[in-house]
């Protein structure tokens, strides 16, 4: 039974091949990639489920090969990273990257984290055809949001600035109205969009949203808590 498809792009022959047999041992089909060059030609050759990138390459490293995957696809990225490259780490986190191991590494703690990342991605309910950034405005449940400004209008007209988190936090119920989703899911959805990443507490963020949004925060209506899950947003949701 095979268990997924794993690119591996590192430029170091003896990492490729190790890491290429010990995860084929555990049921993962693999391709490997030397380089920056060898990655998108792997890409156009179809879609793995994972992909492990190694940061320092020659030629196109790997922070840039992230930000492509990123632009390109939806595939889940482990980043490779030497111990010192604390900011790089930092910085492919921020472009989408969703795990990092240091270098030297245990295989077996590699396979580990590849299966935790792909259970994550796999539980995350499907992208709605929804482009709230490429939108005007979004409507809902008698808002407006103005997606340039990130501004909030009201039905009496009156406007509500939101914060780079907020604004997050809201695209995502937007891009999944009706959907229960966990505190995880909420981050994971998050991630790789132009903002910096969620405040610690979720719940925190939730809690500042329903004052600019419900009729009454105490009583909500279109962030409702699922007791044991996460949230629901309750609205139909219309992009002009």
């Amino acid at each position: 039974m095979q268990n997924g498809h794993i690119y591996i792009v590192d430029d170091n022959k003896d990492i490729r091949d190790l890491t290429g047999r010990y995860l084929a041992e555990h049921g993962y089909k693999t391709s490997m990639a030397e380089d920056g060059r060898a990655l998108r030609a792997l890409i156009k050759t179809g879609t793995p489920d994972l992909v492990v990138l190694d940061i320092m390459m020659p030629g196109e490293d790997g922070l840039s090969l992230c930000r492509y995957l990123r632009e390109t696809t939806e595939v889940p990225i482990i980043m490779l990273t030497a111990m010192a490259d604390e900011t790089d780490r930092i910085i492919g986190l921020e472009m989408g990257a969703d795990d990092y191991l240091t270098k030297p590494f245990n295989p077996r703690e590699l396979l580990a984290r590849i299966k935790s990342v792909l259970r994550r991605a796999q539980s995350l309910p499907p992208r709605k055809l929804l482009d709230i950034e490429a939108a005007n405005e979004v409507r809902f449940n008698g808002w407006v949001l103005n997606v340039k400004s990130r501004e909030l209008v009201d039905k009496n007209g009156i406007n509500y600035v939101l914060s780079t988190a907020e604004f997050m936090l809201l695209s995502v119920f937007l891009l999944h109205p009706n959907t229960e989703l966990n505190r995880d899911q909420l981050l994971e959805l998050a991630r790789g969009r132009e903002a910096q990443l969620f405040d610690r507490s979720i719940d925190n963020l939730v809690s500042r949203l329903r004052r600019k949004v419900e009729v009454d925060h105490k009583k909500p209506e279109l962030i409702k808590t699922v007791w044991g899950k996460g949230y629901m947003f309750c609205a139909n949701v219309e992009l002009d």
